[in-house]
Formats: structure tokens, sequence, C-alpha cells
């Protein structure tokens, strides 16, 4: 069974969407999110390779579960530092529902990843961290959580992050996925589609939270210690959103409430309505014009090339050129 939220039309979540829903016999609750023309949009700006691509589209897949959460205005951030041959990601949910991307990479290291047949995350991530970052704005104070990469994939880092920053029990899957199919024209082309379950036990009931909470170090002797707990309403839950196969998340026919009641018919699921996402940066020329302002006439100088400084957004390609003289001025 799966129905709508009361108070609330029915209205099927399509591409580039977070759709809440509640499991309520389970005390669970999570989100889907299907992304199509935002990924492909995301990644055609940037020459990455194949890898790459996936690699960064499981990092916005991710960063959509997470960052839809939030309930005031603000930032959501997911960073990547590692030695892999993908040294830096930076993913930015702006609420309501903007986001950008984009992956910085050693080309050549990347390019001999993929001829070994060694370019999975894990590979490409190498050892690092992953921090994700709460931006509340307004000169209020930041929150980040920190977890190692170690050849780990994202899924088992954030599996870690909720473990040790938010102790709430967690299940992410992700999956991304490269169509190729024919245009309106017959041509053939190349499309990305990512998607994300993600499912947290969140009882109300207190006796059922104290149980969730005990430090293993208080179970009874020979009480199992996974750092999570084995009430049975939970195992049941994940246990359902490990069985999720990666063409279910990508795939264009099966979306996110055929999803759910595939997971979760027989206890009843409940679905909110769905967010939609959008493909925005959140640069500007202004903003470009205010940081060269910050610095020095020689130091403007260095960064001229044919007599104006151009200087190009990571995240969206957009080229911002200016007059050295004026660090706001048109060039």
């Amino acid at each position: 069974m799966i129905d709508a939220a009361p108070g609330q039309g029915f209205e099927l979540a399509g591409d580039d969407t977070v759709l809440p829903y509640a499991v309520e016999p389970l005390d669970a609750r999570g989100r889907v999110v299907r992304l199509g023309p935002l990924l492909d949009a995301v990644l055609g700006r940037h020459d990455y390779p194949p890898s790459v691509s996936r690699l960064l589209g499981e990092a916005i897949a991710l960063t959509a579960l997470l960052g839809s959460a939030l309930k005031f205005r603000g930032r959501f951030i997911l960073q990547t530092s590692s030695d892999g041959p993908v040294s830096l990601m930076v993913v930015d949910f702006t609420t309501p529902s903007d986001m950008r991307a984009y992956a910085r990479f050693d080309a050549d290291a990347v390019a001999a990843a993929e001829a070994d047949g060694h370019a999975a995350p894990p590979d490409l991530l190498g050892t690092g961290h992953l921090a994700l970052t709460i931006d509340p704005g307004a000169g209020q104070n930041r929150y980040q959580g920190i977890v190692a990469l170690a050849g780990n994939s994202l899924e088992d880092a954030a599996h870690d992050y909720f473990a040790q920053s938010e102790q709430i029990p967690t299940r992410i899957r992700l999956a991304v996925a490269e169509i190729v199919d024919r245009d309106p024209d017959g041509g053939r082309r190349h499309r990305w589609r990512a998607g994300g379950v993600m499912v947290q036990f969140l009882p109300e009931s207190e006796d059922r939270i104290r149980a969730r909470d005990l430090d293993p170090g208080d179970a009874p002797e020979g009480a199992a210690s996974h750092g999570e707990p084995d009430d049975d309403a939970w195992v049941e839950a994940h246990s359902l959103v490990d069985t999720v196969e990666d063409h279910e998340l990508t795939d264009p026919d099966i979306g996110a409430e055929k999803l759910l009641f595939r997971l979760f018919h027989e206890r009843g699921v409940r679905v909110f309505e769905p967010l939609s996402l959008n493909d925005r940066c959140g640069c500007s020329r202004e903003k470009v014009a205010a940081v060269l302002s910050g610095f020095s006439k020689d130091e403007r100088e260095e960064m001229t090339v044919d007599g104006e400084i151009v200087v190009t957004c990571e995240f969206c390609s957009t080229r911002y050129h200016f007059d050295p003289e004026g660090a706001g001025g048109d060039a």
C-alpha cells in the first residue's frame, strides 16, 4: 500500500526530485532521489571521464538526499579531499532546491585507473576525508562532520557519518548509470541518470529510543554489538533497502513511488510532497568583482592576460571578463 500524506494531492514525483516517505509500522522515514536532466547538465559542462562522472553523480545524489532535509534557509555542502585520482569533489545544495557541483582530478591517473580496471569509486577516492557541512548563513555558526575515506565508498562514508555524528541508524543506496539512446533526429546520444534511497530509524516510543541509544558497553553480555539497534522493525527496514538493485534507482521507468511500493507494500508506505531540484549556480558577476576588488593593483596585473582578467566559475564554467584597472569594470 502506498498513499499520500493527509491534505496532499497524489502527484507522482518525476526526475530531478526528492520524495520524502514514512513507513510508520516500522518507525522508518526516508527519501528517494531521482536525477535526470539536472545531472546530465551538471556533468555536461565539464569534460569528465566516465568514471569521474559516475563518482560525482553519486556525490550529487547523496547531497540531494541529505541537503533536502534542511528545514531552514541555508546550505549543505559535501566535500571530499583525498590522495586518489579524484582529489577533490564539492557539491553545494542551497535550500530549498538549488544544486551545483564539480570535481578536480588527475586526468592521467584516471585514464590509467580506467585502463587497469581499477576505477571504482573507492579506487578514485583513495585515502582522505569526507566533510559534510551545514551552513545556516546570516553569521550563524557552521556545523561540520568529518569522516575518513580509506578505500571505502561514499555510501560507507555516509553510514559512518550518521553513526558517529548524528547517531541515527541509517541506510543509503546510491547508483549512477549512463544511458545510450537516440535523440529525436535519430542521432546517438549519451545521458546520465542517478538515484538514491535513504531510510532512517526514528522511533517515537521512549523505550525503543533508549534501546537504540544504548551504548554497546552497557549491553548485556553476549549481545550483538554492531553500533546499530537490533530492533526487529529496523532490521526489516534496512534489510529491505539493502535489496535495492542499481538499475531500480536509475531506470526511468521505475519511479520513486513504484520503488517504494516494491519495498514496503506489505507494511504500507506514506509519501509526502516531492521537492523539485534545480540546476542553479550561485555565482554572479557582482560576487566575482567583489572578490577581485580585494586584490591589490599589482596582484590584478599578475592575473591579467591579453589586457583582461578572465575568471571561470569551477561549478558552472561561466567566464567573467574584467578590466584589470577596475575590478568590476567590463574588459
